[in-house]
């Protein structure tokens, strides 16, 4: 039995989808631990591309199971839409394959409201939500008062606590932001047809992985965005919701820390960013809209551009420890070919003093300027090399250089979109 966490260490959108689908083959199961469908994990499967809001990337699979758990907040709509696009496709014919923790917290039309209408009325710099309502739902668990699965199951309970919800959430939406109202009997059908939907995938998800365990099966525990979003460690306030480390994967799934095996991080070989908040190494030239465009940076959930810009070792180093990674694989090591040089930033200036820490202060963070150690590039397409020898030398000089700044091993290389166009350097599960 293996237990892998997969996290990011950037501030998401590092390819985890396409390492995690490419892990799912040694994997008996795969399980979505927090965040919710403000998350895009995209992955292309002989040509064709597939991008998962909420169900784990490892439902591409046959005969791997997949779970949503406890710690994911789920918008039954996108759900349920993600399931019949998957069905559409041939994918996903055996509803056994799905279980959908009974203890996950469900997202409204009203926390979307909530969500877009805060964002607009910001006075100072926009914190870049997706307006996905993530955040009033991750409010309300801490508040008590939000509605799990398990409530949409049984139809009285469910009215009672709806009913309950939307009197306090109309009062804030209409005499707070300005808002119109949210309709009690038009919601509550809505959401009684998702109970029809989606009952039959409703388990207690913490009581199956430990069974999966007792039988020594192979589990994958899958992060949604990336270590520098995370609540408590990340950039705040321009961070995500829920605690995206490594450290969550055992309480958003149900399951104790002693079990897990390793931690695999996933970075790009340079740095992207969506949404506000301060970035070191951003290029506003015509190189960070050169690696936009060969890496197609866009989100995959909005389809907002992404910030682009070096590789910074000092983050890396910040989730290395966050996490206590044991390895890396680094994505879209493609995307810097054809560039003379490379930069990686390994301290930053602030006035007239050096530092190697990550800041734990935004503002401190946004008046930081990198130090760079440049390095020689290549010219040459890589997409089709197998083994690590076969990248040119300048790409293995790197790729080897990160390796001694984050004094962590690379164990995986993405030279490409596809599963095939992967090297994989030692065996994980």
């Amino acid at each position: 039995m293996a237990l892998l966490i997969v996290v990011g260490t950037q501030w998401g959108d590092e390819g985890k989808g396409k390492i995690i689908d490419l892990l799912s083959e040694f994997a008996h199961v795969i399980v979505r631990f927090q965040g919710g469908s403000n998350a895009g994990h995209t992955l292309v499967v002989e040509g064709e591309k597939f991008i998962f809001h909420l169900i784990p990337s490892g439902i591409l699979h046959k005969g791997k199971r997949s779970v949503i758990g406890s710690g994911v907040v789920v918008d039954p709509h996108v759900l349920t839409d993600e399931i019949d696009s998957l069905k559409t496709k041939g994918y996903f014919q055996d509803d056994s394959q799905l279980l959908l923790s009974e203890e996950a917290h469900l997202i409204f039309p009203y926390h979307k409201l909530i969500d877009t209408g805060r964002e607009r009325n910001r006075t100072r710099e926009k914190i870049g939500t997706t307006g996905r309502g993530i955040g009033p739902a991750y409010e309300d668990i801490a508040a008590r008062c939000g509605i799990r699965v398990i409530d949409l199951l049984n139809e009285k309970i469910f009215r009672t606590k709806l009913e309950e919800t939307l009197s306090q959430k109309n009062y804030y939406l209409t005499h707070v932001l300005q808002n119109d109202s949210v309709e009690l009997e038009p919601l509550f059908h809505e959401y009684m047809g998702y109970r029809k939907r989606l009952q039959k995938y409703v388990t207690n998800t913490s009581l199956f992985l430990a069974q999966q365990m007792d039988e020594g099966k192979n589990i994958i525990f899958e992060g949604a965005q990336g270590s520098l979003l995370d609540i408590n460690h990340g950039t705040y306030p321009y961070v995500t919701s829920s605690n995206t480390v490594a450290g969550n994967a055992c309480s958003g799934s149900g399951i104790g820390p002693t079990k897990i095996n390793f931690v695999l991080g996933v970075t790009k070989a340079y740095t992207t960013r969506v949404g506000g908040g301060p970035f070191p190494t951003e290029l506003s030239d015509e190189i960070g809209i050169r690696l936009r465009e060969r890496g197609g940076e866009y989100g995959a959930t909005t389809g907002r551009p992404r910030r682009c810009g070096w590789f910074d070792a000092v983050a890396i180093k910040h989730s290395i420890r966050l996490n206590g990674l044991g390895g890396l694989a680094i994505t879209k090591l493609d995307t810097l070919a054809g560039l003379e040089t490379i930069k990686i930033c390994t301290a930053y200036h602030v006035g007239n003093d050096v530092i190697d820490e990550f800041p734990a202060s935004s503002e401190l963070l946004a008046r930081c300027h990198p130090i760079y150690e440049e390095m020689e590039g290549w010219q040459e397409e890589i997409s089709g090399a197998k083994e690590i020898s076969q990248l040119p030398l300048a790409a293995q000089n790197y790729l080897k250089r990160i390796e001694e700044l984050a004094q962590t091993p690379i164990d995986i290389i993405s030279v490409g979109a596809q599963r095939n166009e992967t090297i994989l350097l030692r065996t994980i599960l």
